[in-house]
């Protein structure tokens, strides 16, 4: 079925045309309800806190998403350097922590990745996605049909708190995460082509193989109800696949980390939805980067730092 829409719509030739990603977006929409008009209102960003580090400033701080809604995040600025900085969207992984993690104050060093690229000299903020960290929210109260679209709306205000920063370069933006962080950062990508350059920690691997095709674990009120509720958890019934959210950002450039022993995304569906999307980023396949570590659900430092030099290649 993926491989009749994928011929369909000319990828495998090469040709990606803006109708392709349009009818993608479409179907991850069926999936998480559909993407709401973009707030052209201020983040009105409210500082709740500030420290300093040797490398960087912390500050927490909430910002308006859409209607009262405020959310929570930390925003790292690094020192030491005129002019402006490239940024990144930095997004948690499944942990009550939510945003302190990547932004360095939780306990699992791999993963703070936010403190780390600061420190590299990005600006960064880390967002909590909803339910975790200080962010208090239902999603479906407000209308929402998933969290994950929830999740998307806020990113991309995420991205104009950043833009709308002097030490921000706005050409320059990415994103990264891990897990929960890692799938969402596709997410973000896919819908908003100001993000330059991806990060994905652990995020993905094609839904006929994720637990054997049991789609449990994408159904529940954090991510998509209507998994469960219209696609009854079918792999074969979903309307997109990730093969085709890689093939909704290409060209830009995504680095995949994908260890052999992630119990929770497994490897060999990562590398089908790689195959299948290879072809649309033509003459710049390049920018599809995908690494196998030997490690379980982690984000291993050798592979986290080739992942930081793949996004100096291209924002710096």
């Amino acid at each position: 079925m993926l491989l009749m829409r994928l011929l369909c719509i000319g990828i495998l030739a090469g040709i990606l045309t803006a109708a392709d990603v349009a009818q993608i977006r479409a179907n991850m929409e069926k999936v998480m309800g559909p993407l709401p008009v973009k707030s052209t209102a201020p983040v009105a960003v409210e500082l709740l806190e500030e420290e300093t580090t040797p490398t960087f400033t912390r500050r927490k701080i909430t910002y308006l998403s859409e209607g009262a809604d405020r959310v929570p995040a930390y925003v790292l600025i690094p020192k030491g350097k005129a002019g402006k900085f490239p940024a990144m969207v930095c997004l948690h992984q499944t942990t009550k922590l939510g945003k302190a993690e990547p932004a360095g104050t939780g306990p699992k060093v791999n993963l703070h990745y936010g403190k780390e690229l600061a420190e590299r000299g990005y600006v960064v903020i880390a967002p909590d996605y909803p339910g975790f960290g200080d962010y208090v929210l239902d999603a479906y109260a407000m209308g929402y049909a998933s969290a994950t679209m929830k999740g998307i709306v806020n990113h991309r205000r995420a991205i104009d708190v950043l833009r709308s920063m002097p030490e921000v370069d706005a050409n320059r933006i990415g994103v990264i995460g891990h897990s929960l962080g890692g799938h969402n950062s596709l997410f973000l990508a896919a819908f908003d082509e100001r993000i330059k350059a991806v990060v994905t920690s652990c995020g993905f691997t094609s839904f006929a193989k994720y637990y054997g095709g049991n789609l449990t674990g994408w159904s529940h009120k954090g991510y998509m109800p209507r998994i469960a509720d219209v696609f009854e958890k079918s792999p074969a019934r979903m309307p997109f696949d990730f093969s085709d959210v890689l093939t909704a950002i290409a060209p830009r450039p995504v680095f995949i980390n994908a260890p052999l022993h992630d119990a929770n995304f497994e490897v060999t569906g990562v590398q089908d939805c790689v195959r299948i999307a290879l072809p649309a980023y033509g003459s710049r396949q390049g920018n599809l980067v995908a690494e196998y570590p030997n490690a379980a659900h982690d984000f291993p430092p050798e592979v986290r730092h080739r992942a930081y030099a793949f996004l100096d290649s291209h924002l710096h």
